[in-house]
């Protein structure tokens, strides 16, 4: 199937599976252990019912979307997604040109191949910047200055990943190993890995062309005295500051002194938590499992949002992802309560399949979805929705 005739995101789905080694498209798709909770975010959306109103006046849909004090033209974003440099080489800078493109914002992951400098160049206006915190605090504050400095939209700090998960795809893949009890991420090639990835030429030509493995661009800066940092040393760097398991919500009060921009928790599932993060000062957090990469047994981000959403009301804006794939399933979470959404596979297996025009194209299936289902339920506005447009098995309820 060529690019043009993808019709929905899982047509880029079964075409990025076919491009890419299994070794590198599993560290895409993966969860860990059993994988109930990938399994589990699809279902939340599955579970819901939109329910439209007829004989209302459509003929113009807005799909525009304000957050932050910035109007997007649609409601959704797409999230970190570390490594994109070695699904498709510069994918990262790939993601944040088709953002610019399509006016939504851009969360460049912490563990990026590229960095946020380079991003800002690019997208100087739709960057956001993902913080993983690093043990060294000084470090941390280092990397959040930068982002100051450098201007991004906002800090988005991911919260979910105390500690590394076991990704046993990745485990049996040899993509990681554990040692004295820590997990390491690193591509090696074994044998029978590089036997697979012969029925891949065109993925192994590029890898060996551009000299293997890319480096981690937001660590480079900080090894030694930042200059001339070697793939190797920032990969490593990176991944002996990371998880940075002693963060408390002390570093968090810390944070929030040190950015003066919007300030984003990633990673809230408890209401508690969220409500926490209000009286710090947080401005916006995103409801999320980590795309159920990081505890299996963890809630849908779906169903975690009514309650986080009653709990801080208007105190802080809420946003959520993890297992969205179809524009409906972002109308959904609005009806529930989100005022923004993103997601990071579909654009990334867009990025596989046809490197920036295959961003583009993800996009705009999702832009086309929530136009047409804007159209069919009767709401010409996204101000308009709300529980009204879900459909409740009480019928007394529905109304």
């Amino acid at each position: 199937m060529k690019l043009d005739h993808a019709v929905n995101i899982e047509d880029l789905h079964r075409m990025a599976k076919r491009k890419l080694p299994k070794i590198i498209f599993d560290f895409i798709e993966g969860g860990l252990e059993d994988e109930h909770g990938l399994e589990r975010n699809r279902a939340a959306f599955a579970k819901h019912q939109l329910l439209p109103r007829y004989l209302v006046d459509v003929s113009v849909r807005d799909q525009s979307a304000s957050l932050f004090g910035r109007t997007y033209a649609s409601p959704f974003g797409i999230s970190p997604t570390g490594g994109a440099g070695l699904y498709r080489r510069d994918g990262d800078l790939m993601l944040a040109e088709a953002a610019a493109e399509a006016n939504i914002p851009f969360i460049m992951s912490g563990g990026s191949n590229a960095s946020m400098e380079e991003a800002m160049r690019i997208a100087p206006n739709n960057t956001w910047f993902q913080l993983y915190a690093a043990k060294e605090p000084e470090l941390t504050d280092a990397l959040i200055g930068r982002a100051r400095d450098s201007g991004v939209g906002a800090l988005v700090l991911t919260v979910d990943v105390p500690v590394s998960s076991k990704r046993e795809r990745n485990w049996r893949n040899g993509f990681a190993t554990v040692r004295n009890g820590t997990i390491k991420e690193a591509l090696k090639l074994k044998p029978s890995i590089l036997l697979e990835a012969m029925t891949h030429p065109a993925w192994v030509i590029d890898y060996v062309r551009r000299g293997g493995a890319p480096g981690l661009g937001n660590w480079a800066p900080h090894v030694g005295n930042g200059n001339g940092a070697t793939v190797s040393e920032s990969i490593r760097l990176g991944r002996s500051q990371t998880p940075a398991a002693a963060q408390t919500w002390r570093d968090l009060e810390r944070y929030r002194r040190l950015f003066p921009r919007p300030l984003v928790i990633k990673g809230i599932l408890h209401p508690a938590d969220a409500s926490r993060a209000a009286e710090i000062g947080v401005d916006g957090i995103i409801v999320s499992n980590h795309g159920a990469r990081q505890l299996d047994q963890a809630p849908a981000s779906l169903d975690a949002l009514p309650a986080i959403k009653a709990a801080v009301g208007d105190k802080l804006t809420v946003m959520l992802d993890s297992g969205v794939r179809r524009g409906a399933d972002i109308l959904i979470a609005s009806c529930l309560g989100a005022q923004f959404v993103f997601f990071g596979r579909p654009t990334l297996y867009g990025a596989v399949v046809g490197g920036l025009a295959g961003v583009k194209k993800a996009i705009d299936i999702f832009r086309t979805e929530i136009d047409l289902v804007m159209g069919q339920i009767g709401c010409p506005s996204l101000s308009e929705l709300g529980p009204d447009f879900l459909w409740r098995e009480d019928w007394t309820q529905n109304r």
